[in-house]
């Protein structure tokens, strides 16, 4: 008998694959015609209609900001996850799209539950393309992640089919326990449509277009594949069909949960000017500033920003690490996730690293900060917290001989150099002195990652400062008790 834990081993071996160029789709102009995807799109993304309202209402006068990240493993890194953003660009042009694809080859849910403290948190877009192989309760913990600390729609894709067994598989979830034998089914069948109902995700069921798709045109799953689970160019073509279905704005829906976690207020209506300060209480994580049209002829200065009576890039919360990369190597992060015992501050870091002279899968590292400067020396094998305190890392954090074997590092060099960011995601005036003034519609954040509660949020300046509204993001699942 099968266990999810074997699966989630099992599941692994596409991914070590990645190490690997993955060919990317033909340019459009020399892509072939492939049959088309026949869908019905009447039901599909409800779940995601703030994100897609958001694009459908941006205007040239009011370019709404859409954040859209797309996260998960080798498959996501593939070409198809570019088309669904072109197409977005391309059917919604003026919308001030930001489009990022973090995702890491080779990383199940067992990692990339840790480095989505870096990638996908921080980052907290409107919109979250998400697909991963691995343990069942690591995948749930991200999504479960994702609605505590943002306000960010999900798009949660199943598995698309790669053998014929796929097709005539059982998709009863009765019939589907955990305890069974046929465990693609069950997590296609049960497990991941139970979490998108428990979380509010749209699950963009490709498994069952998919299996449509290949019946209809009597095709094999082979001929979608270029290996045993990744996609040639036709399976990519189908990919992004199957996704870009769900991307459509229908005002049929309503609301989306997403718009009940994101307030907007009008300045000059929910919020004024009194005595050139612009003062609003909110409770929240995430706090923006709403442009609106600049007044001919007028140049502001930049207005200072304060949350609870400090500047937001000093506020613990707002300050988050990037990837933690190693020279030689990839993008693939050697220590995957940083916690720390007294605030950190915006600066870079250094670790020095070195194979122990008695246990080569033991590093011994010293680490300097760009402005703490030397903070302390450690080993992979115990829990690290560095002398300042800004830096603590768990043992279990350290996936060097992975990820720089994935990087295509093969052995282990005896020493290495690995570096990181502590980035604010914070302003403390807009806009940034020598920044340029946003078009109306374009939303700044003033502070994300805050701590969940009541904050108190001070711009000063005066009316003609072309701050339209400020809008305002609660987690509905934020400050929850584990």
């Amino acid at each position: 008998m099968t266990t999810l834990g074997q699966r989630s081993a099992a599941l692994l071996w596409p991914c070590l694959l990645c190490a690997a160029p993955i060919p990317l789709a033909p340019a459009p102009g020399a892509e072939p015609e492939y049959p088309p995807l026949k869908a019905d799109p009447s039901g599909l993304g409800k779940n995601v209609q703030r994100t897609m309202r958001l694009l459908a209402a941006s205007t040239p006068e009011q370019r709404n900001t859409v954040r859209v990240l797309f996260y998960g493993q080798s498959i996501t890194e593939q070409g198809w996850a570019r088309a669904v953003a072109d197409d977005l660009r391309r059917r919604f042009p003026h919308a001030d799209l930001v489009v990022e694809n973090r995702a890491l080859g080779g990383f199940s849910s067992q990692l990339l539950v840790k480095t989505a403290e870096a990638d996908l948190y921080p980052f907290e877009p409107d919109l979250v393309v998400f697909h991963v192989y691995g343990a069942h309760d690591k995948y749930e913990d991200i999504v479960r992640r994702v609605r505590e600390r943002t306000t960010a729609e999900v798009l949660q894709q199943n598995d698309h089919v790669t053998k014929p067994a796929d097709l005539a598989e059982e998709t009863d979830p009765k019939k589907l326990p955990p305890k069974g034998e046929h465990w693609d089914a069950f997590m296609n069948h049960n497990w991941l449509p139970a979490v998108s109902a428990k979380y509010g995700t749209e699950l963009c069921d490709q498994r069952a277009l998919w299996k449509r798709y290949l019946t209809a045109n009597k095709l094999e799953p082979r001929a979608l594949l270029r290996d045993g689970v990744h996609l040639n160019a036709h399976g990519e073509f189908l990919m992004a069909e199957c996704v870009k279905a769900y991307l459509r704005h229908d005002p049929a829906f309503g609301p989306s949960p997403a718009e009940a976690w994101v307030k907007t207020l009008a300045v000059g209506t929910d919020a004024s000017w009194v005595d050139g300060k612009l003062r609003v209480e909110f409770d929240g994580t995430r706090v923006d500033a709403i442009y609106g049209p600049k007044a001919k002829g007028s140049a502001p200065a930049p207005a200072a920003v304060t949350i609870d009576g400090k500047k937001p890039t000093e506020l613990p919360g707002t300050l988050a690490p990037t990837r933690a990369l190693a020279t030689p190597g990839g993008k693939w992060p050697v220590v995957a996730g940083f916690g720390w015992e007294k605030p950190p501050v915006a600066e870079d870091w250094t670790m020095e690293v070195k194979k122990d002279a008695a246990d080569a899968k033991v590093f011994a590292f010293t680490l300097s900060g760009s402005v703490t400067g030397p903070d302390g020396a450690g080993r992979s094998d115990k829990k690290f917290v560095s002398n300042s305190g800004r830096v603590a890392i768990e043992p279990g954090h350290w996936q060097a001989d992975y990820a720089l074997a994935l990087a295509g590092v093969k052995p282990v060099p005896d020493a290495f150099t690995v570096r990181w960011k502590v980035v604010p995601h914070a302003v403390d005036a807009i806009p940034a002195p020598g920044g340029r003034e946003p078009a109306a519609g374009t939303a700044v954040t003033l502070a994300r990652g805050l701590l969940p509660g009541k904050h108190v949020l001070e711009i000063a300046g005066g009316p003609g400062a072309p701050i339209a509204a400020i809008r305002v993001h609660r987690p509905p699942l934020a400050g929850a008790k584990k």
